[in-house]
C-alpha cells in the first residue's frame, strides 16, 4: 500500500514537471482538434489575424466559416488559433469565431513577441503567422494554412529616421558585427520559419513587400521554399513574382515523404526549421499585376507620408490597396486563402495517411 502511494506521488511529480496535457501548458484545444490529434488524423492550423484585421465584419466571419468548411470537405479538421481572455485557443467554436470577428481590430494583432503580454493581460489576441506556427508546433500540428506570409518591407532600410550619432553607431555595427538586417523592417514570420518545424501553405509573400529580399532572408534562416506545380515563386495577388522557388512540388506523397523525413531529421539534429510551400493564386482570380503594383506604390507613399510603420503598416497597405483597386484585391485575397485551404487540407490528409501506413 505504501509503495503504491509512493508510486502515485512520483507519477504526479513527473506529470507536474513534464506536462503533456495542453491545458497544463496554458493552451486550450477544442474537443474536435483533441480527438483528431489523438487519433493521428489530419489537422490544419489557421491564423486569426485575417479574421480580425484582414477584412470587415461580417465578411470576415463568412470567410472564416467558408475556409474551415473547405478544410473539412477535404478530409481534415480546422484548428483556428486565437487568444481569448488570455487563453490560447487551438480550434474555435462558431460562437468564438463570431466573437473574434465582431471584435475586429479591438483584438491585439499577436506575433510571437506579444503572446506572453496578451496572455498575462488576459486580453484577446488574433494570432499572426509567427504566433500560429508557435502554437501549432506546441501541440503537434505540422501543417498551417495562411493567405500570405510577412517579409522584408519595401524600402525597409529607410524606415528609420536616424540622427547623426545613430547613423554612426549603425555604420560601426554594420562593419564590425555584420548586422545588415538590423536596420531592416522584417516580419517575425521569417525568423519563425527558421526555427519552427511546421509546413506553411501560402500564396507566397504579400506583394506589398520586397519579395527578392524576403527570399534571401529565408535562405539565411535555412528555410526550404517550394512552389506548388510551378518553378515560379508567386506574388500573392499574381501567379509569379519573377523569382524562382528552390523546389517544385507536384505530388503530395513524394514531397511529403521528404517533408516527413525532414521533420524527423529536424527533431534528431535539432535544426528546427520549417518549410514554406507557396501556392499560386488560381488564374481566374488573378488581378492585373500593373494595377496592383500601381496601387501598392501609391499606398506605400501614403504610409510613409503618414509615418505608418511596424505592425500597423501591413493592415494599412492591404486596406488601401483594396480601396485603390475597387475591391478587386480583397476578392482575390479571399479566393487565394480558400485555395490555400484546399491544398493545405489535402497535404495534411496525405501526411496523416503516410504516417499511419509508414513502418
Amino acid at each position: 500500500m505504501a509503495s503504491s502511494s509512493a508510486l502515485s506521488r512520483l507519477s504526479n511529480l513527473h506529470n507536474h514537471l513534464n506536462p503533456t496535457d495542453p491545458l497544463s501548458k496554458g493552451v486550450k484545444l477544442s474537443p474536435e482538434v483533441t480527438e483528431a490529434l489523438s487519433r493521428g488524423h489530419a489537422v490544419v492550423a489557421l491564423e486569426s489575424t485575417i479574421i480580425s484585421h484582414g477584412m470587415p465584419f461580417p465578411k470576415n466571419l463568412e470567410t472564416a466559416k467558408e475556409v474551415e468548411a473547405i478544410v473539412r470537405e477535404n478530409g481534415a479538421v480546422p484548428a483556428t488559433v486565437a487568444i481569448l481572455d488570455g487563453i490560447p485557443c487551438i480550434g474555435l467554436s462558431t460562437e468564438e469565431l463570431e466573437r473574434l470577428a465582431k471584435l475586429g481590430s479591438k483584438s491585439q494583432k499577436t506575433a510571437r513577441r506579444d503572446i506572453a503580454h496578451v496572455v498575462a493581460m488576459r486580453a484577446n489576441g488574433a494570432t499572426t503567422v509567427s504566433a500560429t506556427m508557435f502554437f501549432a508546433a506546441m501541440v503537434g500540428i505540422p501543417v498551417f494554412v495562411t493567405g500570405g506570409i510577412g517579409g522584408v518591407h519595401r524600402h525597409g532600410e529607410h524606415n528609420h529616421d536616424l540622427g547623426f550619432l545613430e547613423i554612426s553607431a549603425l555604420v560601426i555595427a554594420l562593419v564590425c558585427f555584420d548586422v545588415f538586417f538590423a536596420a531592416m523592417d522584417i516580419s517575425s514570420d521569417l525568423t519563425e520559419l527558421g526555427r519552427t518545424p511546421v509546413a506553411v501553405i501560402s500564396a507566397g509573400v504579400k506583394s506589398i513587400l520586397d519579395i527578392p529580399r524576403t527570399l534571401e532572408y529565408l535562405e539565411t534562416q535555412g528555410v526550404c521554399v517550394a512552389a506548388y506545380k510551378t518553378h515560379e515563386f508567386p506574388a500573392f495577388f499574381t501567379e509569379s513574382s519573377g523569382c524562382k522557388a528552390i523546389h517544385e512540388m507536384i505530388f503530395y506523397f513524394i514531397y511529403l515523404f521528404i517533408f516527413d523525413n525532414n521533420l524527423d531529421i529536424n527533431m534528431k539534429l535539432k535544426l528546427g526549421s520549417g518549410i514554406l510551400i507557396s501556392v499560386p493564386i488560381p488564374k481566374e482570380h488573378t488581378t492585373s499585376g500593373s494595377l496592383i503594383e500601381s496601387a501598392i506604390q501609391s499606398a506605400l507613399k501614403e504610409a510613409r507620408d503618414k509615418n505608418i510603420v511596424g505592425n500597423a503598416e501591413t493592415p494599412f497597405l492591404l486596406a488601401r490597396v483594396n480601396e485603390l483597386t475597387g475591391g478587386m484585391s480583397l476578392a482575390s485575397n479571399i479566393a487565394l486563402v480558400k485555395n490555400n485551404a484546399l491544398v493545405g487540407a489535402r497535404i495534411s490528409v496525405a501526411l496523416a495517411q503516410l504516417r499511419q501506413h509508414s513502418p
